[in-house]
This record gives structure tokens, C-alpha cells and sequence, in this order.
């Protein structure tokens, strides 16, 4: 399948989720911080919990988190890493791939926290803009499908 097919089918689907367009988008947003965040074996728990606290789309967090993959998640390891140890200054060199948190914190706490924090800190414009973007998105399909009825 052709990747515009792909975008099409998936915001297609963003018009059929329950609720306002700033509940969706802020699901969507919850889930995407999480996924950017190295939380691996918990990210769709973090993102429902934390939906339910802000009241948001459960069903776009859960989406959300799929943002992390197996090929995003070395690279958004590393960048929280990377974002962690400007913020603490460098902790720990390490050579190891860490394929979860587990493996993380084998390196150490300090590293581990670096690593926390930092994808805390790097989820933040990924979160936001996916917020704005999907806002826009939910609210042209939903007035539209108002238009054609």
C-alpha cells in the first residue's frame, strides 16, 4: 500500500473517533509524549492513565504510542539520552543498545534518569505539534462530514 493511501486510510479513521476534536487531539498528543518517552513496556498503560487523568481520547493515546517502533526507538533512546545529558552534563558513556527500560537502568539511575527526563523534554514538540495537527485535522473532516449531511 502506497504511503498517501496510508495517510488517507489514517485520518480517515481520526474522523470516525468519539468526541470532540480537542478531546481526540489531545489523546493523540498524550500518546505521542509517552511514545517518545524510553517507558517501552508501559507505553500504552502511561498514555491511557494519563489520558484518563486529562480526559482524553483513550482510543487516540493508544494509537498515539504506536509513533514508537522498532525502528523509532533507538533513535528516540539515543535523543533522550543525547537531550538528558546536556541538561546533567555527560553521565555515563555507553556503547550499549538498550532495547528497554530494564537494559536502561542496568546502565545506571543516573542514566537512566538523563534518559527519562530527556525524552520528557524531546516528547514535548513532537506532543504539541501533533496536538495542533490533529486538532485541525478532526475538526476539517468532522465539519465536512456536517456539510455532506
Amino acid at each position: 500500500m502506497e504511503i498517501t493511501q496510508k495517510i488517507k486510510r489514517g485520518t480517515a479513521r481520526l474522523k470516525d473517533l468519539p468526541g470532540d476534536p480537542h478531546y481526540v487531539a489531545k489523546g493523540m498528543a498524550i500518546g505521542i509524549f509517552v511514545s517518545m518517552t524510553p517507558t517501552i513496556p508501559f507505553h500504552t498503560v502511561i498514555a491511557l492513565a494519563l489520558a484518563f487523568i486529562f480526559r482524553a481520547s483513550k482510543i487516540a493515546a493508544a494509537i498515539g504510542v504506536w509513533f514508537s517502533n522498532p525502528l523509532t526507538i533507538p533513535i528516540f533512546y539515543f535523543a533522550s539520552y543525547q537531550a538528558g545529558s546536556l541538561l546533567f552534563g555527560d553521565l555515563a558513556a555507553s556503547n550499549g543498545v538498550c532495547e528497554s527500560i530494564t537494559d536502561l537502568l542496568k546502565l545506571g539511575s543516573k542514566v537512566a534518569l538523563a534518559t527519562i527526563i530527556g525524552g520528557t523534554v524531546i516528547g514535548l514538540g513532537p506532543a504539541t505539534a501533533a496536538y495542533f495537527i490533529n486538532r485541525t485535522i478532526v475538526v476539517r473532516m468532522k465539519s465536512r462530514q456536517i456539510s455532506l449531511r
